[in-house]
């Protein structure tokens, strides 16, 4: 990606005034060193500035830092301060890799989108991306300590090699571990993900916005990827709530009972639509005006779902997928209840049954559950 390799260009081109430093030093003196250091460093910036006629804000902060920190080192006649300038750019790094990695705030995602507005980014990249941000956040924690303990402790060379050598050898290290990542491994799966007859879905987040799509080899067998599903409670006259029992070959939870129908939102489409869809595959019946229920968030150890819950007043008959669905039939709300915890239904089915027994809109006798 074009903004990964300017910062880790730019990261990179920014300890340059260290190896100046050394070399100035080691046939000038500290004082003349600090000097040359950063004048190198305002020359950089202005370089960039006129080929490109535009600000980096990296640069210009990296060469503020080497004017302050080299000021102070020259005004106390202590290199210590410019030594320890290295330090503070992976600290402000260190920030934005731990922010990453450790929360839900994917800032360096939102900075790749920022610069690269017509790139799409894959759930698989996103996942890619917060994974190596937890390694290297790791990495330069060990390496921020180490600028520091060398800058009190060890001479400048050692110092020189800790704070730039040694960065380019990390940066390097990560960029090959990361091509043989891409060439080795993550290529097995994109043969399979590239399946044209694979489905797609949208992968959303928590308030309900597509910012991703991922094919079901992806989705399923990782929590990390939220996407959408539609359920529909089916009632008769009578009030009994219909329930299909899953096919053998289903996934997850083969062979228990659940709502009448249920089923993934394809990439692109409507959840309205994807019910409709649905109720045709699995049950051979045209959804009439399905009232919403609720809508909200499954997470299993194999996905996570954004759950939109309808109901329907239908009395038959259906035409049953035997593909999907191994057969259905009509419970009682007592039947229901007494099966409840058994093992009989799927955790989502009982779940929605609660919920509906709570919102009122299955009623259940005193003292029944």
């Amino acid at each position: 990606m074009k903004l990964k390799s300017d910062l880790i260009k730019n990261f990179a081109i920014g300890f340059l005034p260290i190896f100046v430093f050394i070399i100035a030093d080691e046939f000038f003196g500290t004082t003349a060193g600090i000097i040359i250091a950063v004048i190198s460093g305002i020359g950089y910036f202005l370089y960039y500035f006129i080929r490109y006629r535009r600000l980096d804000w990296f640069i210009l902060f990296d060469t503020l830092l080497i004017v302050l920190m080299g000021g102070v080192s020259l005004l106390l006649h202590d290199d210590l301060f410019f030594k320890l300038k290295p330090a503070l750019i992976e600290l402000i790094l260190l920030s934005l890799l731990g922010i990453h990695a450790f929360s839900d705030k994917p800032v360096l995602l939102n900075m790749t989108r920022r610069y690269m507005k017509n790139v799409e980014i894959l759930p698989a990249q996103a996942e890619m991306m917060k994974t190596l941000s937890r390694a290297l956040f790791f990495i330069f924690a060990i390496h921020i300590i180490l600028i520091i303990y060398s800058a009190y402790f060890w001479g400048h060379e050692a110092w020189a090699f800790i704070s730039g050598g040694l960065v380019y050898i990390i940066f390097g290290i990560v960029l090959l571990g990361q091509w043989i990542y891409i060439k080795w491994i993550k290529n097995k799966r994109l043969i399979h993900q590239l399946n044209p007859d694979e489905e797609w879905f949208d992968v959303v987040n928590e308030k309900n916005e597509v910012v991703g799509k991922a094919p079901r080899s992806r989705i399923h067998g990782n929590p990390a990827l939220l996407h959408r599903v539609v359920h529909l409670h089916i009632f008769n006259n009578q009030g009994k709530l219909y329930l299909q029992k899953r096919a053998g070959t289903k996934d997850l939870y083969p062979g228990r009972w659940d709502t009448a129908v249920g089923g993934h939102v394809s990439a692109g489409e409507s959840v309205t639509a994807a019910l409709i869809r649905e109720a045709d595959e699995e049950l051979g019946i045209k959804v009439k005006n399905p009232a919403p229920v609720f809508h909200y968030i499954m997470r299993n150890h194999w996905e996570s779902e954004m759950v939109h819950a309808f109901r329907m007043n239908y009395q038959g008959p259906f035409r049953i997928n035997r593909d999907e669905v191994e057969i259905g039939r009509f419970w009682t709300i007592d039947e229901i209840n007494r099966s409840i915890g058994k093992e009989l239904f799927t955790p989502n089915f009982e779940q929605e049954f609660a919920m509906m027994i709570k919102m009122n809109i299955i009623k259940t006798k005193p003292g029944k559950r």
